[in-house]
């Protein structure tokens, strides 16, 4: 048993944000992962851990368990843990007498705009991050993904924004600095995170076709060489602004936004705080 055990289901960018909030804060923590993880900013994402066995971001180091007893080994040592269990099938429901774990907490940081099976039972407190989760339905809490004044905001009643499926806006680019796989194969990066591209520079292949810098840029995110991708998914994205390169490296502003609140919502839980909406102006 591990007390004040928080589960993470996913570890991307914001994810990662996430998980390194709470165990900055002194939670323990467990990231379930998928087999493949597809992360564009793969230098900022713990998922990394499920290729390389481990994955340091800012100080803190992922190691990925080869089965629960390995993760509880690793929680108990004081790391965080990952583990291949996309499904969440180690968590069916707390109130389990036969469940591996059981969290005090978890939080739905997939980011797939959907709910990819997350219940309101897995845990005595459940948080979802972005569009796809109604708060009170299949979750405890809704955390506001999309950038703007209510980024952040945790919603204890209904649902985040929709997805605008329109990336945040950098230095007058949006859509733009997205690329996208011009086919369907095995991608081949030429590039790395952190390079500065030109507009029109090859970064990469999808077999035999060349995926291209869309903007002048720095290099921010991109797929792993050899990922097998479908014709439109997501490979790269560039930031337009040359002198943010150590950004390339650290945790952005939005994942630390996200992790913040998400660390506050866990701990007015885990001190049996009842939550509620504030009131805001004019209500």
């Amino acid at each position: 048993m591990t007390p004040k055990l928080v589960i993470v289901r996913g570890g991307g960018d914001l994810a990662t944000g996430t998980a390194w909030m709470l165990h900055r804060a002194g939670f323990p923590v467990l990231i379930l992962e998928s087999a493949y993880p597809s992360a564009i900013r793969r230098s900022v994402s713990f998922c990394e851990a499920v290729y390389e066995k481990t994955q340091t971001v800012e100080g803190v180091t992922a190691c990925l368990a080869q089965d629960a007893a390995e993760a509880l080994s690793l929680l108990a040592d004081g790391q965080v843990a990952l583990l291949v269990d996309p499904e969440a099938a180690c968590v069916p429901s707390f109130q389990e007498e036969n469940a591996a774990f059981r969290p005090v907490a978890l939080v739905d940081a997939i980011i797939a705009k959907k709910n990819l099976g997350t219940r309101i039972d897995m845990a005595p407190f459940v948080i979802a991050l972005g569009p796809g989760f109604t708060a009170g339905v299949d979750c405890h809490a809704v955390v506001e993904t999309m950038r703007g004044h209510n980024l952040g905001r945790v919603y204890f009643e209904g649902s985040a924004l929709p997805n605008t499926g329109i990336p945040g806006l950098i230095a007058g680019h949006d859509r733009d600095r997205v690329i996208h796989a011009p086919a369907a194969g095995t991608f081949h990066a030429t590039a790395s995170i952190g390079d500065m591209v030109k507009q029109g520079d090859v970064i990469g292949r999808v077999d035999d076709t060349p995926v291209t810098a869309s903007i002048d840029g720095l290099l921010r995110g991109i797929l792993r060489d050899g990922f097998p991708v479908r014709k439109g998914c997501k490979t790269a994205d560039i930031d337009p602004r040359p002198e943010e390169h150590d950004n390339c490296f650290t945790i952005s502003d939005k994942a630390r936004t996200i992790g913040g609140s998400v660390l506050c919502a866990v701990m007015h839980a885990v001190r049996g705080m009842a939550p509620r909406q504030p009131d805001l102006p004019g209500d």
